[in-house]
């Protein structure tokens, strides 16, 4: 079925997408704001480089655990539920972080914030792609990726006002606080705000068809479609489902004849480790550290991470624009070779840095080529591989293995995200910066190569009509 333009109610499809996509804002803020507190971590905790890379990626081992029962209590509790118990754990784990007197205590907070982005990051995604229509179910799924991106730029930006203020990160602010401790304390107004806003959508319509909520899910549909295509929309749900009517389960996710993993798992696996393994959250985790090790300041390295950021923002309305248009499979495709070029610029440029009497590295002259090939690589990942693979990963699955699909996916990412943060000031410290952003590069290659021979296209498709 193609639902009618004019029967859609388009201004509230989008509307409570946009409150969906608050948990992409929070994903990124959360992601980011740890950027500018690193300093203040080191000197609050008295810390090395391995105990400060774990206060770092501790949040990531909440996140593989949020988005793996997030994804599987979505098939029992609702896509929706699953948000509000985000937004709860983003304020408990806001407040938690910015009070924390010693590492143990840090770590804890930052994991239930792990959960909280962890369920954000399926969930999100999944709702939009439950309630939109197929012919723009990408550009708003895209939309998520945007409120990523703008909740790690709005990172970068409170970080670095409020290290301006307070002359440094470790300086005292407000209330006897240092700087780094308000950083964290601003997440609590966006959390608020997404905890309020859940109350006021709609649970998706496919969730609760799923569940035997016949009445209640084609109401949701007539408000999104209108009465004609909604009615449509809730026969074609239920005969998506009429094979598989037993409640979803992590075992349907195995083909029954063979009794192996499907194919479609697989793939879903590999578009979450490849995302990773191209070093992306290296930039923006480390950002500052990163900068400051090529010879910038702590300020003019905060700084740069804002523009990384107004460019990410940039990228991400560009594939906005595209992905409905051109498809996703050559948005990956060409965002692939793109970065593999682009890290492979900044391997010379680190190779060619010199060594001061500091330790760290002077780029000098090839300090521009590193900026630039930095920001284009960056600029690439956010118009391909940042929004297009949670698109895939909403609406690849079909209605039945969609949970657990993204439960899985999600665990595989975020456990590659962890293995990427936690072992970077490892390899800083080892190979350098040319010997890991080598690593990227070839992973970049890699991925190329993986979605030209694996990954099919879904533009255009109906979540119906996708097979598994």
């Amino acid at each position: 079925m193609t639902t009618q333009a004019n029967d859609d109610n388009t201004f509230f499809i989008i509307l409570i997408s946009i409150v969906a996509t608050i948990g992409g804002f929070l994903f990124g803020f959360d992601s980011g704001v740890i950027n500018g507190t690193i300093d203040g971590l080191q000197l609050a905790f008295d810390s090395d480089s391995v105990a400060t890379g774990f206060n770092v990626a501790s949040m990531l081992l909440g996140c593989a655990a949020g988005a793996f029962f997030a994804g599987r209590l979505a098939d029992r509790f609702g896509r929706r539920n699953m948000l509000i118990c985000s937004a709860l754990f983003f304020i408990v784990s806001a407040w938690g972080s910015g009070v924390a007197s010693g590492s143990v205590e840090f770590v804890l907070y930052r994991i239930i914030g792990g959960l909280a982005v962890g369920a954000a990051s399926v969930m999100s995604p999944a709702y939009i792609s439950e309630v939109a229509p197929a012919r723009y179910r990408g550009r708003l799924t895209t939309i998520q990726q945007v409120a990523i991106i703008s909740g790690l730029f709005m990172a970068f930006v409170s970080n670095y006002l409020l290290a301006d203020l307070a002359g440094l990160s470790t300086a005292e602010l407000w209330m006897g606080f240092e700087a780094w401790r308000w950083m964290f304390w601003i997440e609590l107004l966006p959390a608020s705000l997404f905890l309020i806003a859940l109350f006021f959508i709609p649970e998706s319509p496919r969730f609760l068809i799923a569940s035997g909520k016949d009445e209640a899910g084609q109401q949701v549909l007539t408000k999104l479609y209108g009465p004609v295509a909604g009615a449509e929309k809730a026969s074609e749900i239920k005969a998506s489902t009429a094979n598989d009517n037993h409640a979803p389960k992590l075992s349907d996710l195995m083909d029954q004849s063979s009794g192996r993993v499907r194919k479609i798992v697989w793939i879903g696996i590999g578009l979450a480790v490849f995302q990773q393994l191209v070093g992306i959250n290296v930039v923006f985790y480390y950002g500052a550290v990163l900068w400051q090790a090529v010879g910038f300041s702590e300020s003019d390295a905060l700084l740069i991470n804002i523009i990384s950021g107004a460019v990410s923002i940039a990228a991400c309305i560009v594939t906005v624009l595209l992905v409905d248009k051109i498809g996703r499979k050559p948005l990956l495709q060409w965002g692939s070779v793109g970065m593999a070029i682009a890290l492979g610029l900044m391997v010379v440029a680190f190779m060619n840095a010199d060594v001061g009497l500091d330790g760290k590295l002077d780029a000098g002259e090839w300090g521009p080529l590193a900026l630039i090939a930095a920001n284009a690589y960056v600029f690439i990942f956010n118009m391909s591989w940042g929004p297009v693979m949670w698109v895939m990963l909403g609406e690849m699955f079909p209605n039945q293995i969609r949970g657990s699909g993204l439960a899985v996916s999600g665990l595989f990412q975020w456990s590659a995200n962890f293995a990427i943060t936690m072992t970077f000031p490892i390899l800083l410290a080892g190979v350098g910066l040319a010997g890991a952003y080598g690593f990227y590069a070839l992973s970049a290659a890699i991925s190329a190569i993986f979605i030209f021979i694996f990954v099919h296209e879904t533009n255009g498709i109906e979540l119906e009509n996708m097979q598994g």
